[in-house]
């Protein structure tokens, strides 16, 4: 056990072996390693005989906090003689400060300076911070200020001893400007964006991203970490007020010093030239690209909106930051203007992501906490751009709002690229090109135009807008009155994708269903049936709905409700009366899914008078399957077999392969009812086979479940793991709440069966209180003899893992029952 951390004023001491990688080549490994072990025992001895606490080690370096600094001093100075004649030698550097001690160490940025400080030596030497040298009284050699790596402010450095050392490795030929704040996260970008800059073949970087990511304090960052590999500097130059390209050559030599030609300037240089906002002087990159020509050792660090498409540069898009540096991020700064706020991580979390993760929108949402709670200020962000401003008037204008942000690029675009760009806002949840051709009028090149500016993303094979930047361009599309036209076109082109999907149960067409393409657009899908409803559309949001049965059915029966009690209220404003006939079906099904039964078979009744008054054939089968089931759940075998028996000689005189499917299965439910499980499973499994055959996966899924069911049953508990592995597969695969949650009690039943009661008891306890619907009946039907056979297993074992059980996601059990035992 450590002893206690010291609080207060403490003065850090940081040691690294120097040269270690040549050290073990020179030495070997065995004598290496008796090496660094005798140097091991030279620094724990030396700083804790004066007082000092290790807080961390890491491969040779160590890491010591002490009370005081003069003990810190005394333990530096005797640990670098007792080395010194030694193959080993340490570079060690003392810093004092104020940090905040917790259960891992220490958090401030005096850590960070003090390793820094260390970093900046060389073997033998003990250098000093200006806080420890006023804190001893021993005599050290001033060596002057420098700049560090974190872009601080300088800080002027003393050294113990007389020693002669070479430079300190600091940043002695630089203009970086200091930041106001560190960078938070962004670790493996920096890695990946050295990595590029020592790479030989690429000759410029340039970080691109939306406004408000963070691109110039990456790049400072960057630039920073790089300098040792630049003896001729790290030059900054600012390029947001140059608008004409012709001058950004001339900036650049005003920043550098640099007299008369530039070229000549830099011929022999080996420097880093970081050119930040580059993107309004986007023309000049022909001239940046013959000045690299000219100058071998020259490299260049964009910051831009837009790649500079010169050779030889590698384009590096920053991402949002992830969800832990974001909340890092936003309560550093909260911290810093309310200094006693509690933030909890949830409502950070929830915050960070409504402003798409952006670090300027967190700093902006930080500010705000000085007039408004977290949780108040999160109500607030369902309108981002209004609460995002700041009164600071050390912050470029460009960044005092992030609407403003935005708006510094889209003045940049050219009038076509402005027209695309707002009519994008009539997206959710991004966009195919097809989508955007047929709705926006766009075309490949404008939409690469704006991918390359980084108002649009391409996220696997959709193009999608940060919320923050669609927020900006709804206003746009607002003021420019398109907006009415394009909502209209938005609706019916959506209309037809739902329509394309293949998901109405009572009108399947040929090629199977196609839930994938209702998940994926089923934000526009949305969108589109609210505008639908809005704008007394009635039609248009009917068809939608109906269009989409079956995926309500899968995804959230409740949802589909919703939308479909909304709907039906208009009912004398649907003109298309078999459309009306359909919606009440889909209605129905939405309802019986989600257990409301007796509403449903009222659905369905209403459905099957409209369809007999239109002579719809077709129609009335689907109907009288669905009353078929619906009594045949009442316990009426015969009235649901005269029903289905109906249902299925129209399907044979129409010769409907999906209708079929249905009507077989329901004969096999109505044998399993009625005692007869051998005919059961026989027509059941006809009713899967033939289900897959015409693509309706989701009642392929079912049948195979209620195979499972009979299987397990019978005892055939080998056949009924697999039938249910192979059910919950395909509802996983559909995201099918109500056959997950089936296919996880059955695999949970018969892990009780094979007696592994932990396992068993976590699935139960994961949906223990579901109670969901399926085609025939489900889990509905099912649930009651499954949780005898769990609880029958009653103990202590089972017990605690129904606790378990109780605290896993949904998918957190699917991925359990589908694991191999």
């Amino acid at each position: 056990m450590r002893r206690e951390l010291p609080s207060g004023t403490v003065t850090f001491l940081f040691t690294d072996v120097e040269g270690s990688t040549r050290l073990l080549h020179e030495l070997g490994a065995e004598e290496y390693a008796d090496a660094l072990a005798d140097h091991r025992r030279v620094i724990r001895e030396a700083c804790t005989s004066e007082g000092g606490v290790e807080v961390d080690t890491q491969g040779d370096a160590f890491f010591f906090a002490f009370p005081t600094a003069p003990g810190a001093l005394a333990a530096a100075g005797a640990l670098t003689e007792a080395l010194a004649s030694g193959a080993v030698q340490v570079r060690v550097g003392l810093h004092t400060g104020t940090p905040l001690p917790t259960a891992e160490g220490y958090v401030g940025g005096d850590v960070h300076r003090a390793a820094r400080i260390a970093a900046a030596g060389h073997g033998g030497q003990v250098l000093v911070s200006a806080s420890t040298a006023a804190l001893v009284e021993a005599e050290l050699a001033d060596l002057g200020e420098h700049r560090f790596k974190d872009l601080a402010a300088p800080e002027r450095v003393f050294q113990l001893g007389e020693g002669s050392f070479p430079p300190l490795k600091s940043l002695f030929r630089t203009n970086l400007p200091v930041p106001a704040n560190p960078l938070v996260g962004r670790k493996r970008e920096l890695v990946d964006v050295l990595r590029l800059l020592r790479d030989d073949a690429t000759r410029a970087v340039t970080i691109t991203g939306p406004g408000g990511i963070g691109k110039t304090r990456f790049a400072l960052a960057a630039a920073a970490e790089a300098s040792d590999w630049f003896p001729n500097g790290v030059w900054f130059v600012d390029l947001t007020p140059v608008r004409d390209p012709g001058l950004v050559l001339p900036t650049v030599s005003r920043a550098l010093g640099a007299e008369g030609d530039l070229e000549r300037y830099l011929h022999d240089a080996t420097c880093l030239l970081v050119l930040d906002n580059f993107e309004q002087v986007v023309a000049a990159a022909r001239d940046v690209a013959e000045l690299l020509a000219s100058c071998a050792h020259v490299r260049v660090l964009a910051t831009s909106r837009e790649p500079l498409r010169i050779a030889a540069e590698r384009e590096y898009q920053l991402p949002p930051l992830p969800e832990a540096p974001a909340v890092e991020l936003f309560r550093h700064r909260v911290a810093a203007v309310v200094p006693d706020a509690d933030v909890e991580y949830g409502v950070a979390a929830e915050i960070c992501r409504r402003l798409d993760d952006l670090p300027l929108a967190i700093e902006l949402g930080a500010a705000r906490v000085k007039v408004l709670e977290p949780e108040a200020l999160l109500e607030r962000l369902e309108d981002r751009l209004p609460v995002l401003v700041t009164r600071a008037r050390d912050v470029p204008e460009r960044q005092r709002a992030l609407h403003a942000t935005i708006e510094w690029s889209y003045d940049l675009l050219d009038e076509d690229e402005q027209r695309l760009f707002r009519r994008l806002a009539v997206f959710r949840g991004g966009a195919t090109l097809e989508a955007i051709e047929a709705v926006a009028d766009g075309n490949p090149d404008r939409v690469e135009s704006l991918v390359d500016k980084s108002l649009l993303r391409l996220r696997r094979g959709r193009f999608v807008m940060l919320e923050t930047i669609r927020e900006f361009a709804r206003d746009e599309l607002a003021a420019s009155g398109e907006e009415a036209e394009l909502r209209r076109r938005h609706g019916e082109y959506f209309a037809e994708v739902a329509e394309t999907a293949n998901l109405n149960a009572g009108d399947l067409r040929p090629g199977g269903q196609r839930l994938d393409i209702a998940i994926a657009e089923q934000d526009n899908i949305r969108s589109a049936l609210s505008w639908g409803i809005a704008a007394g559309e009635f039609d248009l949001g009917v068809r939608i709905a109906t269009a989409l049965e079956q995926f309500w059915v899968v995804n959230d029966p409740s949802e589909g409700v919703s939308w479909f009690a909304e709907l039906v209220e208009r009912e004398a404003e649907i003109a298309d009366r078999k459309l009306v006939a359909h919606a009440f079906r889909a209605y129905g099904s939405a309802a019986d899914v989600s257990g409301q039964q007796e509403l449903a078979h009222v659905l369905y009744e209403r459905s099957l008078a409209i369809s007999e008054q239109l002579g719809d054939e077709h129609g009335r089968a689907v109907l009288l399957h669905r009353l078929g089931i619906r009594a045949m759940r009442r316990g009426d075998l015969a009235k649901a077999r005269e029903l289905v028996e109906a249902s299925h000689a129209i399907h044979e005189r129409y010769d409907d392969a999906w209708g079929l499917a249905q009507t077989v299965g329901t004969f096999g439910a109505i044998d399993r009812d009625a005692g007869d499980e051998e005919r059961a499973y026989a027509l059941i499994a006809e009713s899967a086979e033939r289900a897959a055959g015409v693509g309706v996966h989701w009642w392929h899924a079912g049948m195979l479940i209620e195979l499972a069911a009979l299987s397990l049953e019978a005892g055939r508990l080998d056949d009924a793991a697999d039938k249910a592995r192979e059910a919950l597969e395909l509802a996983s695969r559909m995201r099918d709440y109500g056959g997950r949650v089936f296919g996880v009690g059955v695999l949970s039943c018969i892990a009780a069966e094979q007696g592994d009661i932990q396992r068993a008891g976590r699935l139960w306890g994961a949906i223990e209180d579901d109670r969901v619907g399926a085609p025939l009946g489900g889990w509905l039907r099912h649930r009651a003899a499954c949780e005898a056979r769990i609880t029958k297993h009653a103990g202590t074992e089972l017990e605690s893992s129904l606790a378990v059980g109780r605290g896993l996601s949904l998918d957190d059990a699917v991925d359990l029952a589908l694991a191999d035992a």
